[in-house]
Protein backbone atom coordinates (compact mmCIF):
# COMPACT_ATOMS: atom_id res chain seq x y z
CA UNK A 1 0.00 0.00 0.00
CA UNK A 2 1.99 2.95 -1.30
CA UNK A 3 -0.67 5.55 -0.53
CA UNK A 4 -3.93 6.07 1.33
CA UNK A 5 -6.08 8.93 2.52
CA UNK A 6 -8.15 9.91 5.53
CA UNK A 7 -10.80 12.59 5.73
CA UNK A 8 -8.21 15.38 5.82
CA UNK A 9 -4.86 13.83 4.94
CA UNK A 10 -3.23 12.11 2.02
CA UNK A 11 -0.38 9.70 2.62
CA UNK A 12 2.24 8.55 0.14
CA UNK A 13 5.26 6.34 0.53
CA UNK A 14 8.04 8.45 2.07
CA UNK A 15 10.88 8.76 -0.43
CA UNK A 16 13.79 10.94 -1.49
CA UNK A 17 11.60 13.78 -2.79
CA UNK A 18 10.38 14.37 0.77
CA UNK A 19 13.86 14.91 2.22
CA UNK A 20 13.73 18.72 2.48
CA UNK A 21 10.34 18.63 4.24
CA UNK A 22 11.54 15.85 6.54
CA UNK A 23 14.72 17.80 7.42
CA UNK A 24 12.64 20.88 8.29
CA UNK A 25 10.33 18.74 10.45
CA UNK A 26 13.25 17.15 12.31
CA UNK A 27 15.03 20.49 12.82
CA UNK A 28 12.06 21.91 14.74
CA UNK A 29 12.96 21.50 18.44
CA UNK A 30 9.32 21.39 19.58
CA UNK A 31 8.40 18.69 17.05
CA UNK A 32 11.54 16.70 17.84
CA UNK A 33 11.34 17.03 21.61
CA UNK A 34 9.71 13.60 22.09
CA UNK A 35 11.10 11.79 19.05
CA UNK A 36 14.78 11.67 19.87
CA UNK A 37 15.71 15.34 19.60
CA UNK A 38 16.65 17.61 16.74
CA UNK A 39 18.26 15.75 13.85
CA UNK A 40 20.75 17.21 11.41
CA UNK A 41 20.16 17.03 7.67
CA UNK A 42 22.70 14.20 7.50
CA UNK A 43 21.00 12.24 10.28
CA UNK A 44 17.61 12.77 8.64
CA UNK A 45 19.00 11.55 5.30
CA UNK A 46 20.23 8.37 7.02
CA UNK A 47 16.80 8.03 8.72
CA UNK A 48 15.12 8.35 5.33
CA UNK A 49 17.44 5.73 3.80
CA UNK A 50 16.64 3.27 6.60
CA UNK A 51 12.93 3.84 6.12
CA UNK A 52 13.09 3.45 2.33
CA UNK A 53 14.91 0.15 2.90
CA UNK A 54 12.16 -0.87 5.34
CA UNK A 55 9.61 -0.43 2.52
CA UNK A 56 11.75 -2.56 0.21
CA UNK A 57 12.05 -5.32 2.79
CA UNK A 58 8.58 -5.36 4.35
CA UNK A 59 6.18 -3.70 1.90
CA UNK A 60 5.14 -1.04 4.42
CA UNK A 61 6.81 1.75 6.34
CA UNK A 62 6.55 5.50 6.70
CA UNK A 63 4.32 7.76 4.64
CA UNK A 64 4.63 11.48 3.96
CA UNK A 65 1.43 13.20 5.02
CA UNK A 66 -0.15 15.99 3.02
CA UNK A 67 -2.96 18.34 3.98
CA UNK A 68 -6.01 19.01 1.83
CA UNK A 69 -4.16 21.92 0.19
CA UNK A 70 -1.14 19.73 -0.58
CA UNK A 71 1.18 21.08 2.11
CA UNK A 72 3.55 18.66 3.85
CA UNK A 73 1.89 17.99 7.21
CA UNK A 74 4.27 15.41 8.67
CA UNK A 75 5.15 11.75 8.54
CA UNK A 76 3.60 8.62 9.95
CA UNK A 77 3.79 4.90 9.53
CA UNK A 78 4.26 1.36 10.64
CA UNK A 79 7.70 -0.12 11.13
CA UNK A 80 9.50 -3.09 12.58
CA UNK A 81 11.35 -2.24 15.76
CA UNK A 82 13.31 -4.34 18.24
CA UNK A 83 12.01 -3.76 21.74
CA UNK A 84 13.77 -5.75 24.44
CA UNK A 85 14.94 -8.19 21.73
CA UNK A 86 11.39 -8.75 20.44
CA UNK A 87 10.44 -7.76 16.90
CA UNK A 88 7.42 -5.47 17.23
CA UNK A 89 5.48 -3.34 14.76
CA UNK A 90 5.28 0.25 15.93
CA UNK A 91 2.98 3.03 14.81
CA UNK A 92 4.74 6.37 14.68
CA UNK A 93 3.73 9.87 13.68
CA UNK A 94 5.07 13.41 13.80
CA UNK A 95 3.35 16.54 12.54
CA UNK A 96 4.48 20.08 11.80
CA UNK A 97 3.42 22.35 14.66
CA UNK A 98 0.70 24.10 12.67
CA UNK A 99 -1.11 20.75 12.50
CA UNK A 100 -1.14 20.17 16.27
CA UNK A 101 -4.30 20.27 18.39
CA UNK A 102 -6.64 19.73 15.44
CA UNK A 103 -7.22 15.98 15.66
CA UNK A 104 -4.76 14.99 12.91
CA UNK A 105 -2.81 12.66 15.21
CA UNK A 106 -6.00 10.81 16.19
CA UNK A 107 -7.01 10.62 12.53
CA UNK A 108 -3.70 9.10 11.46
CA UNK A 109 -3.45 6.79 14.50
CA UNK A 110 -6.85 5.33 13.60
CA UNK A 111 -5.83 4.88 9.97
CA UNK A 112 -2.51 3.24 10.85
CA UNK A 113 -4.20 0.93 13.32
CA UNK A 114 -6.74 -0.14 10.69
CA UNK A 115 -3.99 -0.73 8.13
CA UNK A 116 -1.91 -2.76 10.58
CA UNK A 117 -4.64 -4.87 12.15
CA UNK A 118 -7.17 -5.18 9.31
CA UNK A 119 -5.26 -4.91 6.05
CA UNK A 120 -1.92 -6.38 7.08
CA UNK A 121 -3.56 -8.73 9.63
CA UNK A 122 -0.86 -8.11 12.22
CA UNK A 123 -1.66 -9.60 15.65
CA UNK A 124 -0.81 -6.38 17.50
CA UNK A 125 0.75 -2.95 17.20
CA UNK A 126 2.69 -0.93 19.73
CA UNK A 127 3.43 2.72 20.25
CA UNK A 128 6.38 3.96 22.27
CA UNK A 129 5.78 7.32 23.89
CA UNK A 130 7.95 9.54 26.06
CA UNK A 131 6.29 9.63 29.49
CA UNK A 132 5.99 13.41 29.27
CA UNK A 133 4.13 13.40 25.96
CA UNK A 134 0.61 13.61 27.33
CA UNK A 135 -0.88 14.56 23.96
CA UNK A 136 0.31 11.37 22.25
CA UNK A 137 -0.69 9.28 25.23
CA UNK A 138 -4.25 10.67 25.01
CA UNK A 139 -4.34 9.99 21.25
CA UNK A 140 -3.41 6.36 21.81
CA UNK A 141 -5.85 5.87 24.65
CA UNK A 142 -8.67 7.30 22.49
CA UNK A 143 -7.55 4.89 19.75
CA UNK A 144 -8.05 1.88 22.05
CA UNK A 145 -4.38 1.27 22.82
CA UNK A 146 -3.76 -0.03 26.31
CA UNK A 147 -0.83 0.96 28.48
CA UNK A 148 1.33 -2.14 28.70
CA UNK A 149 4.41 -1.07 30.62
CA UNK A 150 7.06 1.53 31.36
CA UNK A 151 10.67 1.16 30.29
CA UNK A 152 13.73 3.14 29.23
CA UNK A 153 14.72 3.53 25.62
CA UNK A 154 17.71 5.51 24.34
CA UNK A 155 18.15 6.97 27.81
CA UNK A 156 14.55 8.23 28.03
CA UNK A 157 11.64 7.14 30.22
CA UNK A 158 8.95 5.81 27.89
CA UNK A 159 5.72 3.89 28.03
CA UNK A 160 4.60 1.19 25.65
CA UNK A 161 1.01 1.04 24.50
CA UNK A 162 -0.45 -1.92 22.61
CA UNK A 163 -3.56 -2.72 20.61
CA UNK A 164 -4.50 -6.24 19.54
CA UNK A 165 -6.81 -7.66 16.92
Amino acid sequence: MNHFSTDRLTAEWLHESHLADLVALHLDPEVSRYIGGVRSAETTKAYLDVNVAHWDEHGFGLWALGSSDGAFAGRAGLRHLLVDDIDEIEIAYAFRREFWDQGFASEIATALTDIGLLQLALPSLIAIVNVGNGASRRVLERSNYLLERSTRRHGEDVVIYRVRQ
